[in-house]
């Protein structure tokens, strides 16, 4: 640990958020966990860990008794098993679930002889716990019904286990955050490389289209609802700043369980709206089934790397009242939330953005 500066330990330090946040962090000594270590570990501790392995929950108490944190970052979430390469489902569910689990679990030992061993826990959620098509905006106090895509599966299973454990973490602050679909110039995600347009990775097809530098259309069923559908954004650098800025607050929480909606300023964007923005074609099919369809051909031929399972989530409606975040930031919302929906979602579209995903994870 740096002399002087309370730690932070980061699970998922390796992935595009933890890597926006590091910089973020001067302040502390930071430890960062992962299962393979990002390019450049200059600046950090980094201990290489698994924690789909039950083993790990032993080590991090280990950790969390050498280190004593100040705060505990929980980021390490399997969202897309083609790019992490972790395809078998039951791994992905060890990995997301049963390791938030053992996260929360190691807190709890350390806390029980230790007090002020851990101080805050901050787990990154998504609106897709919420699930794919809802009546109005979510507030926090909303069912959680994510279903179909695996992701959002282990999202609300996993919200679910930190809501469950969260009365037993002693003098730990627990943050909730269900931020909504990630964007900016360095992400990828299945929302983001649909409007790009990207040819998936894992066939020969895809590929070739890559290499090429051809774009994939946007594909819709018929009938307007889908193009009057909203969707919010929220930048992933303002979820960097927003995970600082938590951890930078003195003093523990009001409550011992904090949750919060998260997206970006502004009005929600249409489906419409976003292919426009995009600069990208739309073809039309003619329902939900065949758009099901056309997403598992690509899937199966290797055309695109979105999921068929993602069909529900991409022609949906979820939007989220985040009146509550407004209200925990205060004067600092605009610092903090400095995108507003449109000008994040464009950022994915900035000229560097082909650097990027080169180097992005």
């Amino acid at each position: 640990m740096t002399e002087g500066k309370p730690s932070v330990v980061v699970t998922g330090i390796a992935g595009n958020l933890g890597q926006r946040l590091l910089p973020l962090l001067k302040d502390f000594s930071v430890i960062g966990v992962d299962l393979r270590p990002p390019q450049d570990t200059s600046g950090f501790r980094f201990v290489e860990m698994d924690l789909g392995q039950e083993d790990s929950c032993g080590r991090l108490t280990a950790l969390f008794r050498e280190v004593r944190p100040a705060g505990v970052v929980h980021l390490a979430f399997v969202l897309d098993p083609v790019r992490t390469k972790v395809l078998d489902s039951g791994r992905m569910w060890q990995i997301n679930v049963a390791g938030t689990a053992r996260v929360m679990e190691a807190i709890t030992e350390v806390n029980r002889n230790d007090a002020q061993a851990v101080g805050k826990f901050i787990h990154v959620s998504s609106v897709a716990a919420y699930g794919s098509d809802l009546p109005r905006p979510a507030t926090e106090e909303a069912r959680l019904d994510g279903h179909s895509l695996p992701y959002a599966i282990h999202k609300k299973e996993s919200d679910e286990v930190v809501q469950g454990r969260a009365p037993a973490l002693v003098n730990c602050s627990v943050y909730l955050l269900r931020p909504h679909i990630f964007v900016g110039a360095s992400m990828q995600n299945y929302m983001v490389n649909a409007f790009r347009g990207t040819p998936g990775t894992k066939g020969r097809w895809g590929r070739r289209l890559l290499a090429q530098g051809k774009r994939l259309p946007v594909v819709l069923p018929r009938g307007e609802r889908y193009l009057r559908n909203k969707l919010q954004f929220v930048h992933v650098d303002d979820v960097a700043r927003l995970i600082s800025h938590i951890l930078h607050i003195s003093g523990p929480a009001p409550q011992r369980l904090t949750v919060l909606n998260v997206a970006g300023r502004g009005e929600a964007l249409s489906f419409e709206r976003c292919i426009q923005l995009a600069h990208n074609r739309l073809r039309r099919v003619p329902g939900a089934w065949a758009f099901r369809m056309v997403l598992e051909f690509f899937w199966m031929a290797g055309i695109s790397d979105i999921p068929p399972e993602a069909a529900p989530y991409m022609t949906g409606q979820y939007t989220m009242d985040t009146s509550r975040l407004i209200a925990f930031l205060g004067a600092k919302h605009t610092e903090v939330i400095r995108y507003t929906i449109e000008e994040a979602f464009k950022d994915m579209f900035l000229a560097s953005q082909t650097a990027a995903l080169s180097a992005g994870r």
